[in-house]
């Protein structure tokens, strides 16, 4: 690929932005950090393989043939690129991360949703293939939520949610994969199928109400402790492996 290429597959604008980034001077690459002069000019092909770093205004990049992030998403934030009452979780991101090229949309995408109130790990990707089976109820990708009720938890709440409840569109009982009381109001709940709003509408169907809903993991991948929220990182390559197996091995069920 020729520099020009690189700065717009990842995202620094235009074709005609990404080369007067490069004749600005503003883009430099190698261990060396040399200036990148040519917008033309071929990439070496040990500076275009994933990892790579690449220097954009001082800034330092790593070039990605695909984007694969984790966000610890705040309360106070929609999931959706068009909001309608609350800020999108696309503004804690850079405009690289927004803008990248792609077919169905620019930018890269959240896997899946949480409510505004909800905070915890989402992940986010413009992988279309990767997105789908991670949320494609056929794949059965597990997510586990810390949950804070209302009200004391007993017992009979716990053996109706692992026996599984009754939503009012679905005459199916929805069971949680595990059930887990942490302490009088907390449990944690693992889930194998998304449905709108379901932790908070299943734990209202057991007679409590859900307080504080955190999600802590999505299949094998664990929010870290030390990413702030409104924090994001790149998912290394062994996560984003272990979370396609994950998808994988839910196939069928």
């Amino acid at each position: 690929m020729r520099w020009e290429d690189v700065l717009y597959s990842q995202g620094f604008g235009t074709r005609r932005a990404c080369r007067a980034l490069i004749l600005g001077d503003a883009v430099a690459a190698g261990t060396d950090r040399h200036a990148v002069v040519d917008p033309d000019a071929p990439v070496p092909p040990d500076q275009c393989v994933p990892g790579m770093p690449f220097w954009v205004n001082g800034v330092c990049w790593p070039y990605q043939p695909r984007a694969y992030l984790m966000l610890h998403k705040p309360a106070g934030y929609e999931c959706s690129r068009r909001p309608s009452a609350w800020p999108s979780v696309h503004t804690l991101l850079p405009a690289p991360l927004r803008q990248r090229p792609g077919r169905a949309a620019d930018g890269v995408q959240a896997i899946g949703r949480l409510d505004q109130d909800t905070t915890g790990l989402l992940l986010l990707s413009d992988d279309g293939p990767f997105i789908h089976r991670l949320t494609s109820p056929r794949h059965h990708v597990p997510k586990v939520y810390a949950v804070t009720c209302r009200h004391p938890v007993d017992e009979a709440q716990i053996q109706c949610l692992r026996a599984g409840v009754v939503l009012h569109d679905d005459p199916r009982p929805v069971t949680p994969a595990a059930v887990e009381r942490i302490d009088a109001r907390r449990l944690h709940l693992t889930l194998t199928e998304g449905r709108y709003h379901q932790v908070k509408r299943m734990v209202a169907a057991v007679g409590n109400r859900v307080e504080v809903l955190h999600r802590t993991a999505i299949g094998p991948v664990a929010l870290p402790a030390d990413l702030a929220p409104g924090q994001w990182r790149w998912l290394s390559d062994s996560e984003v492996t272990a979370l396609r197996a994950s998808a994988a091995g839910g196939t069928g069920r």
